[in-house]
C-alpha cells in the first residue's frame, strides 16, 4: 500500500478510525497526502448486508461524502507515547482494586469484615499476621500473597506517577492547566488544585487541537458532560448526562470536583457561591458534574486563549 500511495499524486484518504488509524495517518501526511479519519459510529449506518473489506471500503467512502459529516483528528506520536504511559497507570490501579476486593471477599468468608479503601491494607496485614485471627494456615499463605501483590503494585503505580509528573512538568500546556483552581473566586479560603498533572496530561494527551471546538461546551460535550437529549415536537427533554465522550478526562474531571463535593472539601464551600447554590438544589454528584462540565469549559478558554488561569474577580477589580 505504501508503494501504491508513492507513486500516487497528493490525495485525499480516508480511514475508519481504529487503534493503527493515527500512525496510518501519520505515515500518509508524510506522502504529502491529506488524512481524515471517521468514527467507527459514523461508518456503520452505510455498511450494506455483508461484512467484507469491500463493503467497509465503500461504506468508508460513502460517509466521508456526507457534508455534515464529523472528522476524527489524528493523534501526533508525542500524544500517543503520553497515553502509552497514561494508560498502563490506570491498569494497575484497577488490578489494585481487584486484588484489595479479593483480599476483603475472602476475609470476610470468616468473618472478618473490613471497610472499602486502600488505607486498609496496614490494618488487615496486622489482622492476618495476628494470633487473633482464627484462619487456616492456607488462608493466611493466600492472604499474605495477595498483600504482597498489593504492596507491589502499589509500588509501581507510585513510579509511573512520578514519570507522570516528571512529563507534566516539562509541556508547556500541562503546566498552564495546573495554574486553575477550581473555583478560586469564590471565596478564596483554599488553594487546592482545580487541574493536576495527571488531569492536565490526560487533556494533551487524549484530547485534540482545541480549535476544532467551538466553544466550550462543545468540549464539555465532547467529554460527555452534557445530559442526553430527548427532545422532539419543540418540547426540549434533557436525560442523564451522556458519557459519550473521552471517557479519561471525564473520570478525572469528576473525581476532581466530588472531591471539592464531598468530604473535607465541601466545609469551606460558600452558600451564596455557584457551587454552594448548586448543592442546595441538587444531588451532590448533580453538583459534582456541573462543576466538571464548568472547568471542562474554563480548560477550553485558557487552552484556546494559551493564557494561564485569571481570577475573574482580581480581573473585573483591575
Amino acid at each position: 500500500m505504501s508503494g501504491f500511495h508513492v507513486a500516487s499524486p497528493a490525495e485525499l484518504v480516508f480511514f475508519e478510525a481504529c487503534g493503527s488509524s493515527s500512525y496510518w495517518a501519520r505515515e500518509m501526511q508524510a506522502l504529502g497526502h491529506e488524512v481524515r479519519l471517521i468514527a467507527p459510529q459514523y461508518v456503520k449506518p452505510f455498511v450494506k448486508r455483508q461484512k467484507n473489506d469491500a463493503t467497509d471500503a465503500e461504506a468508508i467512502v460513502v460517509a466521508a461524502r456526507q457534508p455534515e459529516m464529523r472528522f476524527v483528528s489524528p493523534k501526533s506520536e508525542e500524544q500517543q507515547a503520553q497515553a502509552a504511559l497514561f494508560r498502563p497507570r490506570e491498569r494497575l490501579v484497577r488490578q489494585r482494586a481487584e486484588l484489595m476486593t479479593a483480599l476483603r471477599g475472602l476475609l470476610y468468608e470468616y468473618g472478618a469484615v473490613f471497610p472499602i479503601g486502600l488505607s486498609q491494607t496496614k490494618r488487615i496485614e496486622a489482622y492476618v499476621g495476628s494470633s487473633d485471627a482464627e484462619l487456616a494456615a492456607l488462608v493466611v499463605a493466600e492472604c499474605q500473597d495477595l498483600l504482597m501483590q498489593i504492596f507491589e503494585q502499589t509500588t509501581r503505580i507510585e513510579a509511573k506517577t512520578k514519570i507522570l509528573a516528571r512529563v507534566a512538568a516539562s509541556s508547556e500546556i500541562a503546566r498552564r492547566l495546573q495554574t486553575m483552581p477550581p473555583l478560586a473566586h469564590e471565596g478564596m479560603r483554599w488553594r487546592a488544585a482545580g487541574v493536576g498533572p495527571m488531569t492536565a496530561l490526560a487533556v494533551e494527551a487524549f484530547a485534540p487541537d482545541i480549535a476544532e471546538f467551538r466553544c466550550g461546551r462543545d468540549f464539555a460535550a465532547w467529554l460527555g458532560l452534557v445530559p442526553r437529549q430527548y427532545s422532539s415536537g419543540g418540547k426540549e427533554r434533557l436525560g442523564r448526562v451522556s458519557k459519550a465522550g473521552q471517557i479519561d478526562i471525564r473520570h478525572l474531571l469528576i473525581i476532581g470536583a466530588m472531591s471539592r463535593v464531598i468530604g473535607r472539601g465541601a466545609r469551606n464551600i460558600i452558600q451564596e457561591s455557584w457551587l454552594g447554590r448548586m448543592i442546595q438544589r441538587k444531588l451532590k454528584m448533580l453538583a459534582a458534574i456541573a462543576l466538571a462540565n464548568k472547568m471542562a469549559r474554563q480548560i477550553w478558554a485558557m487552552l484556546i486563549s494559551q493564557e494561564d488561569y485569571r481570577n475573574p474577580v482580581k480581573a473585573t477589580t483591575a
